[in-house]
């Protein structure tokens, strides 16, 4: 089947992230990436509006803001619970992420989640014409292609998974894992954003579903796919040019200003248990004992606002946090000095580019992440002339790419002491070094990169039969 090139995009994500107003730092890398090919296009970005209803009807929002058509469906209370709160995030999150300990398996989240999908399916199809792509989003709609066939779609259909995929016997776990994955084959290319995910995939649809591999290329029955390593980048000239906004430069002056000539250590979080905010407070305040001399010359940042209110996992690492920041502000602060401040909201882009900019050190330090788009923003965000130190967990999907970022073993109170102290102490020939490899490969792959790369493989690739 030959791709006409006009012919349409339609993404499907869990949630969609209509374009909103006119400030630069209103939406996120990802959000500004996807509208910029819905408006090549004339594409629909299709999801969850985030809304609840008491009786689901399929009624579709249809909107268009910006060049954007938006379409969003509300979902039940029982929907939300099961397949959001449920299955993909007390589910797949936790197991997909290593925490084993944290997954929980219940019949009543996959049956939410199968219903939901069912549900996108049955409200999408209308929306597609024949000659459309379609490119669904992430770990929550993992049998959204399948459905879709299902219902007589023959389009070119790829998923993009923007987390980690787990080694082959920890997805095992899952009671559902072969026919989930099975599912996948519905798709007709499958991106991931690094090698040692792409690999891990492979793993069991080699293992244990028997598929064929070949060179990107892995056959299960009578369906072929590609799969590909694509990592998702930021828009880095955009990015830096927020640093420079009057925003930026407000938010740059007001941190310095509040920094009374000590060093700043900032950290950009979502609250939740993969991007180990317990171990690096703890590496912090290792650091703190460790090195007396430097304690008042420094301190930490970290913005954390709140996610998944309603998940128990998020209210414990919430709690949990709180009292650890307290507890290490109270043995260490003095009159004129706190090591912590700790932030429980979110900020523009805008903002958060200034607060990067004014920081001598981004700690960016997950136990386990798909990428992690705020190392490469504390990147793109730095003074060429007198740049910041980026300290990285190497597992983090971004290390692959960052080799030239101050690389730890986040579990490691070691580690992140002693990488604190290298950082406060690189000679400015160095930072400068570090920071130019690296603000070259952000802006060599950047979000753009990704988009074409993805599209790219999918328009290429023939249709299997479903």
């Amino acid at each position: 089947m030959e791709f006409d090139p006009l012919s349409r995009l339609i993404i499907i994500s869990n949630r969609v992230s209509a374009p909103k107003g006119t400030e630069t730092g209103a939406q996120g890398g990802l959000a500004v990436a996807l509208s910029s090919a819905l408006r090549e296009t004339g594409g629909i970005w299709f999801g969850w509006s985030g809304e609840r209803t008491d009786e689901f009807t399929g009624h579709i929002d249809l909107q268009r803001n910006q060049g954007v058509t938006t379409a969003t469906i509300d979902l039940e209370d029982q929907d939300i619970d099961e397949y959001y709160n449920g299955y993909a995030n007390r589910t797949l999150w936790p197991l997909f992420h290593y925490r084993v300990d944290l997954a929980e398996y219940e019949r009543d989240f996959a049956g939410g989640y199968k219903r939901v999908n069912e549900r996108f399916a049955d409200t999408a199809v209308p929306l597609i014409d024949p000659a459309d792509a379609i490119w669904i989003q992430d770990y929550h709609l993992f049998p959204l292609g399948e459905e879709l066939r299902k219902r007589g779609c023959k389009n070119r259909i790829g998923f993009f998974l923007h987390i980690p995929w787990p080694p082959r016997r920890l997805l095992s776990i899952l009671p559902e894992a072969r026919a989930l994955v099975r599912s996948l084959f519905a798709y007709d290319v499958i991106g991931f954003h690094t090698d040692e995910w792409l690999q891990a995939f492979v793993d069991f649809v080699r293992d244990e579903l028997g598929a064929n591999v070949g060179d990107g290329v892995v056959t299960l029955d009578d369906r072929t796919l590609r799969v590909i390593a694509c990592p998702i980048g930021i828009d880095a000239q955009e990015f830096a040019d927020l640093a420079a906004s009057v925003k930026g430069r407000l938010a740059y002056r007001r941190m310095r200003d509040s920094s009374v000539g000590r060093d700043m250590i900032v950290g950009v979080d979502r609250l939740d248990y993969s991007k180990g905010l317990e171990e690096r407070f703890l590496g912090y305040e290792r650091f703190l004992v460790e090195h007396p001399e430097e304690r008042k010359e420094v301190f930490l940042l970290q913005i954390a606002p709140p996610s998944r209110g309603e998940v128990g996992s998020y209210q414990k690492i919430r709690s949990s946090l709180e009292r650890l920041a307290g507890r290490i502000n109270g043995a260490h602060a003095d009159t004129d000095w706190v090591p912590i401040r700790y932030v429980n909201q979110g900020y523009g882009r805008d903002e958060l580019a200034g607060v990067y900019r004014a920081a001598k050190i981004g700690l960016v330090t997950p136990l386990r992440d798909g990428m992690n788009l705020v190392a490469k923003e504390y990147v793109a965000a730095q003074n060429p002339e007198d740049p910041g130190v980026l300290i990285l967990s190497r597992f983090a999907g971004a290390a692959e790419q960052l080799r030239d970022a101050v690389l730890v073993n986040p579990y490691s109170a070691e580690e992140i002491s002693d990488a604190i102290l290298l950082a406060l102490r690189m000679p400015k020939e160095e930072r400068i070094r570090r920071w130019s490899a690296m603000m070259e490969s952000i802006t060599t792959q950047d979000v753009s990169w990704w988009r074409k790369t993805f599209t790219d493989a999918l328009l290429a690739e023939e249709c299997t039969p479903a």
